[in-house]
């Protein structure tokens, strides 16, 4: 039960969970699988050496109509949607009056609408306020789909064999096609660090694509477990973590998702704090840490420097299978965010010291195509 006595909501793939012998936990108003019997570190190894399949039907799936949507969306969010290339995808930010990020989200430019992946938990506030700034009848939103992600080195390799045009996107690109006869559509693109792809079909046809997928040895389901661990260690922000309203897209590094012209033209909420971070450096930064020792740590550790003063939270923390040992993510002061700067972190009283480390901690693996 959720925390206001409200039944979890299930996705399409609810059953096929169970039946895999799945942990369910509540996440974001859903039941999801945290993780299957083979367990975190295994499932983790798994995606970055071969094929995982994850459920991510609890994301919203949005999309927007009508003449000038592009340049109406472009008020709300810092990305160039105005220069987004058919069937290309974007990395953007919805934004408050004073920068802080509402949500992020995909975007991706298609003939007739532009179709938006945003956060499960974030999901119907986005909806509200779209609809509020661009018009009740322009923001649709598709509950009756199921998103799937297949994620991994092999994932191309075993989505080509049912789709060979899902081979031949390349990254951050996308088409509607048939997936052994389940229409489908597709975008190069994840949440992992690893090649991968996207998959929205509806969610009548999620179980027997996602069975299809499962029969090939190359691939396993992966639960939120193992999704967290590869996007912490891949250094990829999680909103209500390392983002949210108290945070600027320039803090968090997230600079690279604002093009020239937006930077120039501003014309975006929170528009002259980010054109002033820009010009002269945020106040604090997003960092990696690498913490000494094997433990673990945890949001909303403190971070301190040398001489023991705060200037930190960790914002995300676990252990990195891939990495060989915990790794995090934090805000500290700016001055203190180069790396290789030595601080302390408080984890359960003791002080155990860390290092800023240049992210990612494992290197990304997108497709070159």
């Amino acid at each position: 039960m959720t925390t206001n006595n409200e039944p979890l909501a299930q996705t399409p793939l609810n059953d096929l969970h169970v039946r895999l012998g799945a942990r369910m936990v509540p996440f974001a108003g859903y039941a999801m699988p945290v993780q299957y019997p083979t367990g975190i570190i295994a499932e983790h190894q798994w995606t970055r050496e071969s094929a995982g399949l994850f459920d991510v039907s609890h994301m919203g799936q949005v999309t927007l109509t009508g003449a000038g949507i592009d340049k109406a969306l472009e008020k709300l969010v810092p990305g160039d949607i105005l220069g987004l290339g058919l069937n290309k995808l974007r990395y953007t930010q919805l934004l408050d009056e004073t920068g802080g990020i509402l949500d992020d989200l995909m975007v991706t430019r298609r003939e007739s609408d532009l179709f938006l992946v945003v956060n499960a938990g974030n999901k119907a506030a986005d909806i509200a306020h779209m609809k509020r700034h661009l018009g009740d009848g322009s923001v649709t939103y598709h509950g009756a789909r199921a998103l799937l992600a297949l994620q991994g080195p092999k994932a191309a390799a075993v989505l080509g064999k049912l789709a060979p045009d899902a081979a031949k996107l390349a990254f951050m690109t996308a088409g509607a096609m048939k997936i052994d006869g389940i229409e489908a559509w597709v975008s190069r693109s994840g949440y992992t660090g690893e090649d991968g792809f996207e998959i929205a079909v509806a969610a009548k046809d999620a179980t027997t694509l996602a069975s299809m997928l499962l029969a090939d040895p190359a691939v396993k389901p992966i639960g939120l477990g193992a999704r967290d661990s590869l996007r912490l260690e891949a250094g990829l922000p999680l909103h209500g973590h390392d983002i949210d309203t108290t945070t600027s897209p320039i803090e968090a590094g997230l600079a690279f998702s604002i093009a020239k012209r937006r930077r120039e033209e501003g014309g975006f909420p929170g528009a002259a704090r980010i054109q002033r971070e820009l010009k002269d450096g945020p106040a604090r930064k997003l960092v990696g840490l690498r913490p000494e020792g094997r433990a673990p740590v945890r949001d909303g550790t403190e971070i301190r420097d040398a001489s023991g003063r705060a200037v930190g939270k960790v914002t995300s923390g676990g252990f990195g299978p891939s990495a060989g040992g915990p790794v995090a993510l934090g805000y500290v002061e700016a001055a203190l965010a180069a790396p290789d700067t030595k601080l302390i972190l408080e984890l359960r009283g003791k002080p155990v010291g860390a290092v800023v480390t240049k992210l990612p901690f494992v290197a990304k693996r997108y497709a070159k195509t």
